[in-house]
């Protein structure tokens, strides 16, 4: 299916970016990576045999330059998945507000706006493109936060929330014109993000590998689903939210009160 496609991944020096690419390139694909990291994501792309670019996706000239790259490299691209992102912590004894102005804006650019630049630069030239069928794929890296609540992060919460906003307006928006968009929420995965925090090993909401999610994200697109869920958990928690939202709200508070706030996970 993406033998001889191109595919561009952001945030792709490890985890779950580097996963994706390392299943995309099993399938016969050409692959563009590209981290703020340029040690790392060159080590990675020599290792995996991808082509490494180095690229702040907090800029939209960055992120222009990377699909440049990448399509000069690889060919026009096909497949593009949106997957750097950033979380922190609310400050210590704070409130939901908390948190520097500087930590909100950088996740606000990163979790939300790297996608919107990327789609700016690749949105045009799918719709012109003559072929039948899918002209063009767009994934979109977020998070079982977007969907619920990640208590003790406002910012991370609030952006992940904005970030499957935007994914399933770009897929309402652009589906007419043969664009497919994938959102993919996991919950609890194996990557820096979680580092620090003691692993789940059993039951549906456990810590998954990186390649887990990339699984997840191939099933969806052969099923031709808009939302990934790597923890199908997290379909159920969605649900009785919308069903009782007051209960919900009870059950995070009561949540917020007694979880271990050193260990509290971005994913």
């Amino acid at each position: 299916m993406y033998s001889g496609q191109s595919i561009a991944i952001t945030g792709a020096g490890g985890g779950i970016g580097r996963a994706m690419a390392e299943k995309f390139l099993a399938q016969g694909a050409k692959v563009a990576i590209s981290d703020i990291n340029t040690e790392l994501v060159e080590k990675t792309a020599a290792e995996i045999g991808a082509t490494a670019f180095t690229c702040d996706v907090a800029s939209e000239e960055a992120i222009t330059a990377f699909i440049q790259g990448a399509e000069a490299a690889n060919g026009p691209v096909d497949v593009f998945v949106s997957n750097a992102g950033v979380g922190f912590p609310d400050e210590p004894g704070g409130h939901a507000a908390g948190g520097s102005n500087e930590s909100w804006e950088l996740s606000w650019q990163i979790n939300v706006m790297s996608s919107v630049y990327a789609s700016r630069a690749l949105i045009p030239g799918w719709k012109k493109r003559g072929q039948e069928g899918v002209k063009g794929r767009f994934v979109i890296v977020a998070s079982a936060a977007g969907l619920l609540a990640q208590v003790y992060s406002g910012s991370y919460t609030t952006t992940k929330h904005a970030a499957v906003g935007f994914a399933e307006y770009m897929a309402i928006m652009h589906k007419a014109d043969g664009i497919k968009v994938h959102c993919v929420c996991p919950q609890y995965v194996k990557t820096n993000m979680t580092k620090g925090m003691t692993e789940i090993k059993e039951g549906p909401g456990k810590h998954l590998e990186a390649s887990d999610v990339a699984d997840s994200l191939f099933a969806a697109i052969e099923k031709d689903e808009f939302l990934v869920l790597p923890h199908p958990v997290i379909k159920d928690y969605f649900q009785a939210k919308a069903a009782d939202p007051d209960n919900y709200i009870g059950g995070m508070a009561y949540r917020a009160k007694t979880i271990d706030k050193g260990h509290i996970p971005l994913q």
